[in-house]
């Protein structure tokens, strides 16, 4: 759950700090968060992360399943839309991901297309 955590606490106030001892390229997601407005430094197995008032939306890759579905979640908390590119990893992880996350009010979609992302943006608004 680090990945999802470190979203929650990039989002928290203040300064937060996750170790990771067990895999050495967990921060990966890092990057990509950070496009979304996050305020987060890694140095060697640790992250500092300074809470941020809010993310914005960004186009973002899935480089693994907890990440993805972090980033996910970031882009539900973000200002504006989120595509999450890559999601081969959620799809094999999560069964029907986006569809329980709509059962639960979220406006999200799968999409096959650039074109089928603005059809989306239009209907939600």
């Amino acid at each position: 759950m680090q990945p999802q955590m470190a979203v929650t606490l990039a989002l928290a106030g203040g300064t937060s700090v996750v170790t990771e001892s067990i895999f050495e390229n967990r921060f990966r997601y890092v990057d990509e968060l950070s496009r979304m407005g996050a305020n987060v430094k890694v140095e060697g197995n640790v992250a500092v992360i300074d809470g941020v008032t809010g993310l914005t939306g960004a186009f973002v890759n899935a480089p693994d399943l907890r990440a993805g579905a972090a980033l996910v979640i970031a882009g539900l908390a973000a200002d504006g839309y989120t595509v999450v590119d890559e999601i081969g990893y959620i799809q094999r992880g999560y069964e029907c991901f986006e569809d329980k996350l709509q059962g639960l009010g979220a406006m999200i979609e799968k999409v096959d297309s650039e074109k089928e992302a603005q059809k989306f943006k239009l209907k939600v608004g």
